[in-house]
């Protein structure tokens, strides 16, 4: 694993959770009605971990559907 990939790693991370931060902020600026709020962020968290764990693991056979070819 060389520094490149592993700076491409780093910079996926940043980026995804600059995007998922953002849409949880503005999920608390808009103001959504209870439920829709809790499972609009509950929404937001399993897609942040799943993304985790596929570049983490290095493999998207865990997740076929967000498998990437």
């Amino acid at each position: 694993m060389g520094m490149e990939s592993l700076a491409g790693i780093l910079l996926s991370l940043v980026i995804v959770g600059l995007i998922c931060y953002l849409l949880w902020w503005l999920i608390g600026y808009i103001a959504l009605p209870a439920p829709f709020d809790k499972v609009a962020r509950v929404l937001i968290a399993v897609f942040a971990v799943i993304y985790i764990i596929g570049l983490l693991t290095g493999s998207w056979a865990v997740f076929p559907i967000l498998r990437m070819r």
